[in-house]
């Protein structure tokens, strides 16, 4: 009986030393994001799943301001470049059936692109092409609100000179991503709207993630702002533009059901996995490698209008987080340390938020003007807005 006691005991410890390994400061969390909301530093949601389940969601601020409407836990968002992954893993699907080659030229779809001669699908995917970026484009804000045709948004892309000799180095360009979105949509004979659906979406139950359209608030859709002294909504990205660059909506849980699928061979073998996972100057096929400490993930993020976002998955840890905003003032990868340092048990103080301090817009003026430097690429003109400054790249 005695000698039953002991090894019961022994078992109970086991027992909770592993309980307590996968357990985490769910009050921590919370209070940390309640900080984030009653401080009005940013709106959005969350969500954590560890070995493919949710442990933790959070949901914070307004879907809508206007209508007082509370994001929740269902709330879909736009989730900008992220939606890069999902086009980059659709790829993949159409490689591993013998499809596509990843040394397929671009001239192959769309020779009057310059340089398509040069420019292979894995150009395309690791930003290697030296295709001009269009968001980039001086007028871009004036046309990005309008609807576009394929044939349109094509005359665009193949309308700007190339910006260096491809696969010499990598730019980021999401014209990238919507000629890779238009090769999906050429060989398939289907919309991307509809191959989304088919190939991730249905398969894999994410009933919240689709191409985005207008914003429907009624149906729990959030819009994007920018703060100054209050919440302002922001302008819509006609989301014909962007295609597989930057179209899609979803929700963090919804986010984390695909990282966790893809990272676990459920959509793709390890084969076009390992390949999406190969990072060249900084970039991956659809993906980042982010460092956490000692840990590593793979992910993307993303920004479109007021909206930016960030998902990942540790393949070690298997764990996946992803957070979505509709309103940033605290910059989301902030918010993404704190969460991981909590979650993970690193030590992390709660972030004390202090009254604004007040200045007179004639204060400001001495700042105002363009500035330059020959190590940083964009020049920055500083504006103002009442009292607050202003920078547009």
């Amino acid at each position: 009986m005695k000698q039953l006691l002991t090894l019961t005991t022994a078992f109970l410890m086991i027992f909770n030393m592993s309980f307590a390994q996968k357990t985490f400061d769910k009050d921590k969390l919370d209070q940390f994001f309640s900080l984030i909301e009653k401080n009005n530093k940013g709106m959005g949601s969350i969500s954590i799943f560890k070995e493919g389940k949710e442990v933790y969601t959070k949901s914070i601020g307004f879907a809508d301001v206007e209508h007082g409407l509370k994001a929740d836990n269902e709330t879909v968002y736009r989730i900008g470049s992220i939606s890069k992954t999902f086009t980059a893993t659709m790829i993949m699907q159409l490689v591993e059936r013998g499809q596509l080659k990843l040394e397929d030229k671009l001239s192959k779809f769309y020779p009057n692109v310059p340089n398509a001669e040069k420019i292979t699908i894995d150009n395309l995917l690791r930003h290697r092409s030296g295709i001009f970026n269009f968001t980039s484009a001086e007028d871009y804000e004036k046309w990005m609100l309008e609807p576009f045709s394929r044939e349109e948004l094509l005359k665009k892309v193949e309308s700007y000179e190339s910006v260096f000799e491809p696969n010499s180095k990598a730019s980021y360009s999401n014209s990238n991503y919507v000629l890779l979105s238009m090769i999906l949509e050429k060989i398939e004979g289907k919309s991307f709207k509809a191959l989304l659906k088919s190939k991730i979406t249905t398969p894999k139950r994410l009933i919240k993630t689709y191409q985005g359209g207008k914003i429907n608030y009624k149906g729990n859709e959030a819009l994007s702002y920018t703060r100054l002294e209050n919440w302002d909504k922001m302008p819509e990205t006609d989301m014909s533009i962007p295609l597989g660059a930057g179209a899609i909506a979803s929700t963090p849980t919804d986010l984390n059901t695909f990282f966790t699928a893809l990272f676990t061979n459920k959509i793709i073998q390890e084969k076009q996995l390992s390949e999406m996972k190969k990072i060249v100057d900084g970039y991956g096929a659809g993906l980042f490698q982010f460092p956490f400490g000692e840990k590593k993930a793979f992910g993307h993020t993303g920004g479109i209008d007021g909206f930016q976002s960030m998902a990942s998955y540790f393949p070690k840890e298997k764990v996946a987080i992803a957070y979505i905003s509709n309103g940033v003032v605290m910059p989301v990868n902030d918010i993404m340390i704190g969460a991981l340092s909590i979650y993970f048990g690193e030590a992390y103080e709660l972030p004390v938020f202090e009254p604004a301090f007040e200045v007179k817009s004639e204060d400001l003026d001495q700042y105002l003007g363009v500035y330059s430097t020959p190590t940083f690429p964009l020049k920055l003109t500083i504006t103002k807005k009442g009292s607050v400054l202003m920078a547009q790249g």
